[in-house]
């Protein structure tokens, strides 16, 4: 049996650098509540990620909830319905209406040619959603947004580090949320931020991911407990030390598996963005049956015959999820559904290694004439 490969892996720190990072807990005992870790992982992160503020979170679900609680959003949102789940929940869990807009064939963004007919007098906001480290066309969507009146708000948990013409990412719209959970390309172990350059914005947000609490006395408002802790903090510092090195290693893997994979029939890859500084945080194949001679179904359960694990993400799309069934029409995001069909995202991690990538190109190539 080959060795086992599973889809991603958390990052880590050396174990020792990240002991002597929370040391200090032990001799100060402080575990949360916006500590000194908290405090110092803000400042790095803000530096590191060219934003003018940023808030931590506990996770970035917790993130994209509360900051559409923060902004006041009302009635309808546009999105896509390619995306993880937690984008349409927030939504809905805020008692919003998402209203599904249609992605790109070549990168799986949001199709800014369809917004703007989605729009109605009940939209407030768009939402869309930076994929596997590819970028929304953000300077469409500020225009649309602009003569709409409209506010923007990012999905951008695939994106840490990412920049566009040499801005950081998270700096466009509104505000921009990012997932730090351990299977992203920069972890705090769980974790999420909001990046944003309203001030009032950032005492909503403090309040609201703190009960409420204006200060020690004055509570006057509802808020849940949404707050990143010392620990997490700590691993966050320990690896925004090294995220710039791992990206590099994970930029290496991809041209590896660009130039082993560019001649596989009907096996298609995403195009590096004009202007974009990526982190490779993804590497998604998309599988045209017709050429490849096998559905991504198909390739799937081929490789798990080899012990490589990759994942179909995203499937479903959001829309078609049971729990709203009835309540959406996939079909009305033709795009969106047929990838959800023939996306399959391969192994790609840092400690990954040459040799894998190789191995698991050279049965994708292979299983292609069976």
């Amino acid at each position: 049996m080959e060795d086992r490969i599973l889809v991603t892996s958390a990052t880590l720190p050396e174990y020792d650098e990240y002991i002597n990072e929370i040391k200090s807990i032990w001799d100060n005992h402080w575990l949360t509540n916006m500590g000194v870790k908290h405090k110092e992982l803000e400042s790095n992160l803000k530096d590191y990620l060219k934003v003018d503020r940023i808030s931590l979170f506990a996770n970035g679900h917790m993130a994209l909830e509360l900051l559409l609680q923060a902004m006041d959003i009302k009635g309808e949102v546009i999105t896509t319905p390619y995306t993880f789940a937690s984008t349409t929940h927030a939504i809905v869990r805020n008692g919003l209406t998402p209203v599904f807009c249609d992605i790109r064939e070549d990168d799986y963004t949001i199709d800014v040619d369809r917004i703007e007919s989605l729009i109605t007098p009940e939209t407030s906001a768009i939402l869309p959603v930076h994929v596997y480290g590819n970028i929304c066309d953000v300077e469409a969507i500020e225009d649309i947004a602009k003569r709409h009146n409209l506010k923007v708000i990012y999905d951008a948990a695939h994106t840490f580090g990412v920049e566009y013409k040499g801005r950081g990412i998270a700096s466009y719209g509104d505000a921009s949320m990012l997932s730090f959970h351990a299977t992203k390309v920069y972890n705090t172990i769980e974790g999420g931020a909001v990046c944003f350059s309203n001030e009032m914005l950032g005492e909503k947000l403090y309040q609201l991911k703190n009960f409420g609490i204006k200060n020690e006395e004055v509570v006057n408002g509802i808020g849940a407990n949404a707050k990143m802790n010392e620990f997490s903090a700590a691993m966050g510092i320990c690896n925004l030390r090294h995220v710039d090195e791992q990206i590099e290693l994970r930029k290496e893997l991809t041209m590896v598996y660009r130039e082993q994979l560019s001649d596989v029939p009907g096996i298609r890859m995403c195009n590096e963005q004009k202007d974009v500084k990526h982190n490779y945080a993804y590497m998604p194949i998309y599988v045209d049956p017709e050429r490849y001679g096998h559905n991504r179904n198909e390739l799937f359960e081929y490789l798990a015959g080899h012990n490589i694990h990759a994942r179909k993400y995203f499937y479903p799309i959001t829309s078609a999820f049971e729990c709203y069934e009835g309540r959406f029409d996939p079909s009305l995001t033709p795009v969106a559904s047929k990838t959800s069909h023939n996306i399959l995202t391969i192994p790609i991690y840092p400690t990954l290694g040459v040799e894998a990538v190789t191995r698991i190109s050279k049965h994708i190539a292979e299983f292609a004439v069976k």
